[in-house]
């Protein structure tokens, strides 16, 4: 599999056009059925809204694309939030947007960038990561060693980043599969040769776009 893009939480984002109530929900998903599931929990959650507008995209190659009007004029509102997520090139996900009417018209453009808008606005607070292949490794370091480390760590591209105390400091964290040789040579460096980095086992991890080494 090659790295792609997906969402990193669910969350959600509000705002108000014309008296009319948008409400921006996104959500990773691995299946159509987490994209339906997803989708049925923002219904019943707003069972009362005028619409609940919605588009899902499934497969690391976006084989499967999903989304519909719920009800508003036709292509003002499941195509502005599906044209939204693709230009991200984001999958794997579902986006939502909610609206109760407020009693003014907006006519087709304001509804489709109304609805853009709230696709964009749930992407950004969800936040977009790219799923790449990463490694969990384990090293041991001698506590005189310790602080030079943990200050190096920060600036590494690394996650979750755990640390048990005993003997010695023994700390396991995520790499991308990419960054290992490099992450490796550099604690060997650091340490004079006394670290030696353990790979424990692979998995694909998603890691902020902006900033790998903030995740």
């Amino acid at each position: 599999m090659n790295p792609y893009k997906t969402l990193l939480t669910s969350a959600s984002s509000e705002f108000i056009i014309q008296k009319s109530r948008f409400i921006g929900y996104g959500a990773p998903c691995e299946t159509e059925q987490d994209a339906l599931d997803f989708l049925a929990s923002i219904r019943e959650k707003h069972k009362d809204a005028s619409h609940n507008c919605y588009c899902y995209i499934i497969g690391p190659n976006m084989g499967v694309m999903r989304y519909s009007d719920d009800g508003e004029p036709g292509g003002t509102a499941g195509l502005p939030i599906i044209e939204t997520v693709k230009k991200r090139a984001v999958t794997n996900c579902c986006v939502v947007v909610t609206r109760y009417f407020g009693g003014i018209l907006l006519g087709a453009g304001g509804l489709a960038r109304a609805y853009a808008r709230g696709a964009q606005e749930a992407l950004a607070a969800c936040g977009v990561g790219t799923m790449h292949p990463s490694v969990q490794a384990a090293f041991d370091v001698p506590y005189g060693l310790f602080g030079k480390i943990e200050r190096a760590l920060e600036e590494m591209p690394v996650c979750r980043v755990e640390k048990d105390f005993s003997d010695t400091v023994t700390v396991s964290l995520w790499v991308r599969e990419a960054d290992v040789d490099a992450l490796s040579a550099r604690l060997t460096a650091l340490s004079e040769g006394q670290i030696e980095l353990l790979p424990l086992e692979s998995a694909y991890l998603p890691w902020n776009e902006e900033d790998p080494a903030a995740h």
